[in-house]
């Protein structure tokens, strides 16, 4: 479901790179093509008419209007930078009021200290898996697969993505390198997975960035200080919802809809999306904590790589969503 949310989601940047791509080699033919006469007559009305004005009026003019863009510029971006700090502060908030107003007492030792070793996994494995995706698409071997064959990527992703998590999974942690093998495995294919991102601005995947670190941190924070498996029964209910995010992103490959239909059917794969994954945060978070408990008693192992997959998994779709509805916000403005 991760791959098949990205493949809408780079198309419209492809199109606008590929477009971008063939102006620039157009332009060198139409010089190249055009007379030297009407070069040459355009310089002799710019003389002309320059000489009506005083030296270094037009440099002057021409100074000030880039200062007043930069300025403008500058000032639009310290405005879009303080509403992303405050809808990120205002996530954490409303997330506290509304889904936390029964707390229980402090983490155990042992709790926190399983709480943040799982962390620790998923910070480092986002950052895996950033790196290859950044390091593929420099390269260009990302332009080069999709424009080979798309469903290459697909395939060898998923496939890829799947086997090693269940190597992270089934290899017990008393085999410290193969599992760690695995798990860096399962990243680099995460990072192959998301390397078609980078076709999007740089500024649409920062705050996107910044909103799935601020979305996940309040919910995390929520199921670390809730009642002891307050959210626990929500596994059920998730389960069915990622079955209908997943159908909804398979429809329109599978079914002749209408424009209505296909509207509707991405509105539920973003949206839907973003709640249900919202709720796998709530419901990992409390997991970790109650894997914790059974750790402590001796019930299970302690594994907190095996808990990180979970939580990375549900940063990277909401990552993946949160870029798709900023992309089509930028897209609406132009």
């Amino acid at each position: 479901m991760l791959i098949v949310g990205l493949s809408s989601a780079f198309r419209p940047a492809v199109c606008r790179n590929a477009f971008v791509f063939g102006a620039r080699t157009r332009a060198p033919a139409f010089s190249a093509t055009s007379p030297k006469s009407n070069f040459g007559t355009l310089r002799n009305i710019v003389q002309k008419r320059s000489s009506f004005f005083a030296p270094g009026l037009l440099s002057r003019a021409v100074t000030t209007d880039a200062h007043t863009v930069t300025t403008a510029s500058s000032q639009e971006a310290w405005k879009r930078f303080g509403i992303t700090v405050a809808a990120v502060a205002g996530t954490v908030i409303l997330a506290e009021a509304f889904l936390n107003r029964d707390t229980r007492d402090a983490l155990s030792s042992a709790e926190r200290s399983y709480l943040h070793d799982s962390f620790k996994y998923t910070g480092a494995g986002l950052i895996l898996t950033a790196l290859t995706a950044r390091g593929m698409f420099k390269s260009g071997a990302t332009y080069r697969i999709m424009a080979a064959n798309p469903w290459l990527v697909f395939g060898v992703s998923l496939a890829g993505s799947i086997s090693t998590m269940m190597g992270v999974y089934y290899t017990p942690p008393e085999n410290t390198v193969q599992k760690h093998l695995f798990w860096a495995a399962f990243n680099v294919c995460q990072g192959a997975t998301l390397s078609p991102l980078f076709f999007f601005s740089p500024a649409i995947l920062s705050r996107a960035a910044l909103y799935t670190c601020g979305v996940v941190g309040a919910l995390s924070y929520v199921g670390a200080t809730a009642r002891t498996d307050k959210y626990l029964y929500m596994g059920g209910p998730l389960l069915a919802g990622v079955t209908v995010v997943a159908l909804s992103s398979l429809a329109p490959m599978a079914l002749p809809l209408g424009l209505r239909g296909l509207a509707v059917a991405e509105a539920l794969s973003i949206y839907g999306g973003l709640a249900v994954f919202g709720g796998f945060v709530l419901f990992d978070t409390q997991k970790i904590l109650q894997h914790a408990r059974a750790a402590q008693m001796g019930l299970i192992t302690r594994d907190p790589m095996k808990e990180a997959i979970s939580l990375e998994l549900d940063m990277l779709n909401i990552f993946i969503r949160m870029v798709q509805v900023l992309g089509m916000r930028s897209d609406n403005k132009k």
